[in-house]
């Protein structure tokens, strides 16, 4: 009974003290893994050297925007910013302050079209795919054929009977010329319609029973399901929204987006190039950070994506 008791007291030590190593040890030193110490270690190596080459082009945007002229025009240029300054976006701010449009109803445009573009092709694309995905009716297969064939086409193929579309609905020099276009995304449609078809029908049945109409079923059962590719969907629209410039069907200056706005900045020549640097930066910034809170939601609820009947 001694004997025992100290094997006892000798295994509880050494949990106490694994439990009490970092993740970063335990990693080296875990027993389960099939990998030796060594392959951890080049692993470790090979991740962080993908990470530093991915990384490059974040920190070099972020560097020239602190550049001076004669940095950004040297070659080979230098990865990091020697003597940091913040003229190119003084010199930004300068621009627009002499422009006829305020810089703030760039912005005001911008994230209007993105925001009601965004939000509207999540709402329409989840209502069409719902019954596609769910329901048996005459053409259901013939319409998911179509959708499939509708993502073939580029946007120089349909950039033509776009403009026609737009025209005769009298939306040109409108936000409704960049935002109902982006309402009737197929993309989001047939990325919405794959989720939904995963989600057990046995859900809905059940949903049905305790009385609920379709509406609520779909609000309030399905959509919480496929979480993961409504907020995919939200990151892809809102990056592609963001780069808009509207320039085919907005003509008038005060209706214009701040990507257009930035790019007419751009064309001044290489005495602009600071200010350019300051611009790329601005258009970098937003995405990334809404992709980075965004991710993190996709990977909390990519459990569900994958739930079958």
């Amino acid at each position: 009974m001694i004997i025992e008791r100290t094997k006892i007291t000798k295994f509880s030590k050494v949990k106490k003290i694994r439990s009490q190593q970092s993740g970063f040890v335990r990693f080296f030193t875990d027993t389960r893994s099939n990998r030796s110490i060594a392959g951890n270690i080049i692993l470790i190596l090979s991740l962080t050297i993908l990470a530093l080459i991915f990384l490059f082009p974040i920190i070099f945007i972020v560097n020239n925007a602190f550049k001076p002229l004669h940095e950004l025009l040297k070659f080979p240029p230098d990865i990091l910013v020697k003597s940091p300054t913040f003229e190119n976006f003084h010199d930004l701010g300068q621009l627009f302050s002499n422009s006829l449009v305020p810089f703030s109803r760039y912005i005001f445009n911008t994230f209007f079209i993105v925001i009601i573009g965004t939000v509207g092709q999540i709402v329409i694309a989840s209502m069409a795919a719902y019954p596609l995905a769910k329901y048996e009716f005459c053409g259901n297969k013939m319409i998911s054929n179509l959708i499939i064939m509708s993502l073939m086409f580029s946007a120089a193929v349909t950039s033509v009977p776009n403009y026609i579309i737009i025209s005769k609905l009298k939306l040109i020099d409108t936000y409704g010329a960049i935002i109902f276009p982006a309402f009737s995304s197929t993309l989001g449609l047939y990325l919405m319609k794959n989720f939904m078809e995963q989600v057990p029908s046995s859900l809905i049945e059940s949903a049905s029973l305790d009385g609920a109409n379709e509406f609520i079923i779909l609000w309030r059962v399905v959509m919480p399901v496929v979480k993961p590719a409504w907020i995919t969907l939200f990151i892809l629209s809102f990056q592609s929204m963001w780069g808009a410039t509207g320039g085919t069907f907005i003509y008038q200056e005060n209706l214009k987006t701040l990507s257009y706005a930035l790019g007419q900045v751009a064309s001044g020549g290489i005495a602009r190039q600071g200010v350019m640097a300051a611009v790329s930066l601005i258009m970098f910034t937003i995405p990334v950070v809404i992709f980075i809170f965004m991710q993190s939601n996709v990977i909390e609820t990519m459990t569900t994506s994958g739930m079958k009947e």
